[in-house]
């Protein structure tokens, strides 16, 4: 049977352009609390609460599906968006919204990863290859889902290689991208609050998590080089 494969580029193009309809929706949606937001002060702290917590299920799944797509688009970043998400529903609203968008989105990727012609440049990708030698793969594939700088179309497109069961693969998506979702969505809670504190911590997080990395990648770096010397 002849492989269908699909065309990476118009399928990014695709994903720009229905971004583009669901940022517009959700302009119109949340004009009021966008404007309220611009000109925020203590006095229409209330009134911009009341506002947000009027909106039902639909307009929530518009920011899910924002953040979902972003997600999957490589080279884009979701972060204002999940912000945003913190920022009108609270660490745990937001936290709910961010999640569940980063999981249907890194989902939608691995669904087609298989069918995509990648460049040769990702292919070759040096954090690829760090992800694809590691004696515990699944561990090393959640690690790259919790950190910010390592493109998910890299973890999935490892996934795709290392033919991680479903079962597997979810639990690795579900775990990873709790940190970020929630770290974006207390760092948007706390700018409504106003709380200084809370934004240092958040900060303060993820550079731990960006240090964490660097430190995964030097660990990396060495082992390769003692294999290349034996």
């Amino acid at each position: 049977m002849k492989d269908h494969r699909l065309n990476k580029t118009w399928l990014i193009v695709g994903a720009i352009c229905l971004a583009v309809i669901i940022i517009y929706f959700i302009y119109r949606t949340y004009r009021p609390e966008i404007e309220l937001l611009l000109n925020f002060n203590t006095h229409n702290k209330e009134k911009l609460l009341h506002m947000i917590r009027s909106h039902g299920f639909t307009d929530m799944f518009l920011l899910i599906a924002l953040i979902g797509i972003l997600n999957a688009i490589p080279g884009m970043s979701n972060s204002v968006v999940c912000i945003f998400a913190g920022l009108c529903y609270g660490p745990i609203g937001g936290f709910l919204i961010n999640w569940s968008g980063n999981i249907l989105g890194n989902c939608a990727v691995m669904s087609i990863i298989r069918k995509i012609d990648l460049s040769k440049r990702v292919k070759k990708n040096k954090l690829l290859s760090y992800l694809l030698h590691q004696k515990h793969p699944l561990i090393a594939l959640t690690i790259g889902f919790m950190i910010p700088v390592i493109p998910s179309v890299l973890v999935n497109y490892a996934g795709a290689q290392l033919n991680v069961d479903r079962k597997h693969y979810l639990a690795m998506v579900i775990v990873g991208m709790a940190p970020t979702s929630f770290l974006y969505a207390f760092g948007g809670d706390a700018i409504f609050k106003g709380n200084v504190r809370r934004l240092i911590g958040v900060g303060i997080a993820i550079l731990v998590l960006l240090c964490f990395y660097l430190l995964i990648k030097k660990i990396w770096q060495y082992h390769e080089e003692r294999e290349f010397t034996k």
